[in-house]
């Protein structure tokens, strides 16, 4: 199940943040969403859904290829009179009502789907392809593209940040390069789509996020390590805890989108995360303290001295300039945050 948007730890940090999004600007307006349900769609929705408890007239069309699944999971977004949904595969779905906006986010970050690459290169290319038409015929005039910190490829371990003008890229003849170039096409796709057909089409490129909805036992680090701290097990680190992350607030994370799609230039790729890094072994130190636990920290490997220090970090200098964005939950709340809803009571 996932946690009741109206949780404390979700609604009540939304409603904090709501200032800093003009939702009037979708007052009497249809936004199209891929990926409505994952990660990023719950916060989208948990944001739709305050911003018609204040008032804003606003429906949501959801693409999903299982509706009913997410229905048993989010009951109560599920419910919701200003959210239909279109059941399709974002490849391939038939949708023929209008909608003012789209939100494309649709991807599968599973660990399990990054072993079939082609699987995961048709859904990005094809997907992205499939819905901006979508978004021409439907009669959008705005559309978010919503891409990955993966199409810069690995981060040279002398650049504390990754702008969006880097140039450097994946290697596009690495196997591990599918889902980065993909993306990275998609964002070409993007570009060239909306300058033919008169459509503004920004990109938000993602990169690590925490909050409510997140895995707890999958592959995502800070998941796993609240799950750890939670249960009284001991916190796993499967490496040696050097490389570098920084992490978004899921209450963050919708607004940004939600103002890169009203504001973001045509063809602009705004990064969209956290600038503040941390190793994956302070992390660990970080949830244990913030969740008040005495837990072991376990290493499974020993630091490598003379290897480059991964790191997985943005700029976000042009998102706060142009679109008067900032990371508002400083780590530790939104570490909090995500345990209480996890356990199901606020902190």
């Amino acid at each position: 199940m996932l946690p009741d948007p109206r949780h404390p730890a979700v609604q009540g940090r939304l409603a904090a943040l709501l200032t800093q999004l003009d939702g009037q600007a979708f007052d009497g307006r249809t936004v199209f969403v891929t990926g409505g349900t994952g990660f990023f769609g719950y916060w989208l929705l948990s944001l739709f859904d305050l911003l018609v408890q204040r008032g804003i007239r606003l429906r949501v069309r959801a693409l999903s290829r299982r509706p009913a699944d997410f229905a048993g999971r989010a009951p109560y977004l599920a419910a919701q009179p200003w959210l239909s949904w279109v059941q399709g595969n974002v490849r391939d779905f038939r949708d023929e009502a209008p909608a003012d906006f789209v939100l494309h986010a649709a991807t599968d970050t599973d660990a399990a789907a990054h072993r079939q690459p082609l699987a995961i290169m048709d859904d990005i290319l094809l997907g992205t392809r499939h819905t901006l038409a979508h978004a021409h015929a439907c009669g959008a005039t705005r559309a978010l593209y919503v891409s990955s910190g993966a199409v810069y490829g690995p981060q040279p371990a002398n650049q504390e940040r990754t702008p969006e003008a880097a140039p450097h890229a994946c290697d596009a003849c690495h196997p591990a390069s599918a889902y980065g170039e993909a993306k990275r096409a998609a964002e070409q796709w993007s570009l060239q789509f909306g300058l033919h057909h008169g459509i503004d089409i920004p990109v938000a490129r993602c990169f690590a996020f925490v909050g409510a909805g997140l895995p707890l036992d999958g592959h995502f680090a800070i998941g796993n390590f609240i799950g750890d701290a939670l249960a009284g097990r001991p916190i796993h680190i499967n490496g040696d805890g050097t490389p570098l992350r920084s992490y978004l607030y899921g209450a963050d994370l919708a607004i940004w989108l939600l103002q890169c799609l009203l504001e973001g230039k045509h063809g602009r790729a705004y990064n969209v995360g956290s600038d503040v890094a941390i190793s994956i072994a302070d992390l660990a130190e970080r949830v244990r303290a913030a969740l008040g636990q005495t837990n072991e920290i376990r290493l499974a490997g020993l630091a490598q001295p003379a290897a480059p220090r991964n790191r997985y970090v943005p700029d976000i200098g042009r998102a706060r300039h142009e679109l008067g964005l900032d990371v508002w939950t400083p780590l530790d709340q939104a570490i909090r945050l995500t345990a209480a809803c996890a356990e199901g009571r606020p902190r």
